[in-house]
């Protein structure tokens, strides 16, 4: 019984400690999402995009706060561009990618 009780508690403690450090690492990626969109990709999706968090008020593209776009919408776009907005698959890599989506949907909260 004690092997049992002591196996139930080192669980627990596992999973808080897995959840203390995914939700650095989700810190993580939402900053390099921010930075990304703001001025790191190239071209910027701040240039283009209105997105109140990341403080940019582009015109040529959809506002992104309005249209709170879900995460596969964002990656697909990112991937293969839509109208004017050129694909990143060349220049981003996926976790790059994966961050800026991740980035957008908690700054918009996208998907709800």
């Amino acid at each position: 019984m004690k092997h049992v009780v002591l196996s139930a508690a080192a669980a627990v403690l596992w999973m808080g400690v897995a959840g203390a450090s995914f939700a650095a690492d989700s810190d993580a990626q939402l900053e390099k999402g921010k930075a990304l969109f703001i001025s790191d990709a190239a071209p910027a999706c701040a240039v283009c995009h209105t997105l109140k968090d990341a403080g940019s008020a582009g015109t040529i593209g959809p506002d992104l706060d309005e249209l709170k776009p879900d995460a596969a919408r964002i990656k697909k776009v990112l991937q293969e561009g839509m109208a004017v907005m050129p694909s990143y698959a060349d220049s981003l890599d996926e976790t790059s990618m994966d961050a800026i989506v991740a980035y957008v949907v908690h700054a918009t909260g996208g998907g709800k």
